[in-house]
């Protein structure tokens, strides 16, 4: 039987190393599913993210329409992320230290509570602002724990750690593939039968994906004793990534453009009502654009056969998030707000996933958890706290020029990391040479 945590004392070839062969891009891109356990959790979550997108659109959709505020906006997306980054840092340090399997099954079994709740006020038109606050803090305290947990789990799905990347790839496209459906979908249901109908069936997808983690043959994960308290334990997660640049780099450039770029969910319904004049179709409209980028950029990562380059992709993106941010000031049809959206999908999502794949692929698997939440604290952290203080600027002057503002900082930002980038590059190269990424003898440019 194939040990469930492969070791890094002896990392895979590199895919670009003699004697390797290259496999053909449709090998490439689904590689992870000859992993059993992975398939049957691709097919699950397949399921249960579009009902989590239908949830989203369904609340975001609801809070415009009983209140017509940005503010309550800001506010709903605040309570239903915010909580998540509180709490990650801690579930972080717990995860590393419980049954990862056992622990999202509870998750998900929770996640399907709450969103049977937000169906029964919904359909019995009980349904109130604090409500939406309430129970999305609600589902924001659950995912501080499924985050850490599910992202490291990845690792013990996959037998063959070289397909680490291209799992956490997959799963992305997974993920940006319902958030491209889901919102479609979601404007037809609420036409239909009201957001309680999305809700509703939110709340039944969540079956497939506790019956797919019920299926799975894990091993039991062999968990270090340990004597040392949830704080100690923090602090050395947090020393552990300074200790490391460059995973230090891209933790503080994703909380950035997640603080920047990351709340713009939040403010769409404003855009869909008064600058494009619509309704709940110009929402899913829009929010399938960013969805579309967002599949697109998640099968470029699927594709790729090496870590090597993610560092100069997420500057990229970086720089191509403000620049999308930027073009809202111009954005008065859906001509060029469908198009600009499907940037700010694009660039957003893939700089997301590249900092997930790298931090996946470098990190000790014993730090695992504990970085992973500190992943979740700079996106989950840095979009309430976007969407909070987006949503106050808003109202004083506008959506859209807040989203350039947004844009000014986001392009800022990309200017001074990838000012840094050769010397963080540089530091990390031993890191990547005991990887297995690169041989000592590979020249510098091939880490770029």
């Amino acid at each position: 039987m194939p040990s469930d945590e492969p070791s890094l004392a002896t990392p895979p070839p590199h895919p670009e190393a003699p004697g390797v062969p290259r496999l053909p891009f449709r090998g490439r891109i689904g590689r992870a599913l000859r992993h059993r356990n992975y398939r049957l959790f691709f097919a699950g979550q397949g399921i249960s993210v579009i009902g989590t997108w239908l949830t989203r659109f369904a609340t975001s959709w609801m809070a415009y329409r009983l209140t017509g505020s940005a503010l309550v906006l800001g506010l709903v997306g605040f309570f239903g992320q915010a909580p998540t980054s509180f709490i990650a840092p801690f579930a972080g340090v717990l995860v590393d230290r419980w049954d990862r399997h056992r622990t999202i099954l509870i998750t998900q079994v929770f996640a399907l509570l709450q969103s049977a709740a937000l169906a029964v006020f919904a359909l019995t038109h009980t349904m109130t602002i604090w409500h939406l606050v309430v129970l999305g803090a609600v589902q924001a305290v659950i995912n501080g724990f499924d985050m850490p947990a599910r992202q490291s789990f990845l690792s013990q799905m996959i037998d063959d750690r070289a397909d680490l990347p291209n799992a956490i790839a997959l799963n992305s496209s997974m993920v940006n593939g319902a958030r491209l459906i889901g919102p479609v979908v979601a404007a037809v249901l609420v036409d239909l039968g009201g957001e309680g109908l999305c809700f509703t069936i939110d709340a039944i997808s969540y079956v497939a994906v506790i019956a797919s983690l019920l299926m799975m043959r894990v091993p039991k994960r062999e968990v270090p004793a340990r004597s040392g308290k949830v704080g100690a334990e923090l602090v050395e997660g947090l020393r552990y990534v300074r200790s490391l640049p460059l995973v230090h780099a891209v933790l503080v450039m994703l909380a950035i453009s997640s603080i920047t770029g990351g709340a713009y969910g939040a403010l769409m319904p404003i855009i869909a009502a008064t600058t494009l004049h619509g309704g709940p179709h110009t929402l899913g409209l829009l929010m399938g654009a960013a969805g579309l980028g967002a599949l697109v950029s998640a099968l470029y990562l699927a594709s790729r056969s090496s870590v090597l380059g993610l560092p100069t992709v997420i500057a990229r993106c970086a720089l191509g998030l403000g620049i999308g941010l930027l073009a809202f000031e111009f954005a008065v049809s859906m001509w060029i707000a469908v198009p600009v959206m499907f940037v700010i999908g694009l660039t957003m999502l893939m700089q997301l996933a590249a900092t997930n794949t790298l931090v996946q692929t470098i990190v000790d698997d014993k730090m695992l958890g504990r970085v992973i939440s500190l992943y979740a604290v700079a996106f989950f952290g840095g979009a309430p706290v976007g969407a909070l203080l987006e949503g106050s600027l808003a109202n004083q002057i506008g959506a859209v020029h807040t989203f350039a503002v947004g844009g000014v900082v986001c392009v800022v930002s990309a200017a001074i990391y990838a000012s840094i980038l050769p010397r963080l590059q540089r530091v990390s190269r031993p890191l990547y040479v005991r990887r297995g990424l690169i041989s000592e003898s590979s020249p510098p440019a091939r880490e770029r």
